[in-house]
């Protein structure tokens, strides 16, 4: 087994001194053959008195993944959740916020917009904040300035007859 990579990180938070060493290595795997990556956390606090201990052993294919899951599962456990783009998220998050759009749920946003409803009452009705819904407008061709209108064609797009 050879180390091919090795990453040592040392900070002080109050009294306390955290360690981190990550070991990337050839061989260890079934095959023998496989990259694998070693986690040793350690942490003392001001009369050296252990605080954090622990050794983790994975495959390199799944760094990203775990990283993500422990990062996201301790921040929960200490009270600090956040989202996967690692923002703290809201408790009164809209529950559709920063989800994909459709083209139903475009048509739907167009069709309510024509019809005079306020970005307000469309927000609550998708579950997006009134911000989320004043950006998609546009995308789908309305003006978000003017509620029940289009955005004009701008004169590069207009056809020769319709230029006055």
């Amino acid at each position: 087994m050879t180390i091919v990579e090795e990453h040592r990180t040392e900070i002080r938070v109050q009294d306390t001194v955290y360690r981190i060493e990550v070991a990337a290595r050839e061989g260890g795997g079934a095959a023998g053959e496989d990259r694998w990556v070693t986690v040793m956390v350690g942490g003392a606090g001001p009369q050296e008195e252990p605080v954090a201990e622990g050794r983790l052993d994975m495959d390199a294919e799944a760094v990203p993944a775990l990283a993500t899951v422990l990062s996201d599962t301790l921040l929960a456990f200490a009270g600090q959740g956040t989202g996967r783009n690692g923002r703290r998220r809201s408790a009164d998050r809209p529950a559709q916020q920063g989800s994909p759009w459709s083209d139903e749920l475009d048509a739907e946003l167009e069709s309510r917009w024509l019809a005079g409803e306020s970005v307000e009452e469309i927000a609550r009705r998708f579950e997006r904040t009134p911000g989320g819904i004043r950006a998609r407008l546009p995308r789908v061709g309305c003006d978000p300035e003017r509620r029940g209108a289009y955005l004009p064609i701008p004169p590069s797009r207009r056809e020769a007859g319709e230029l006055g």
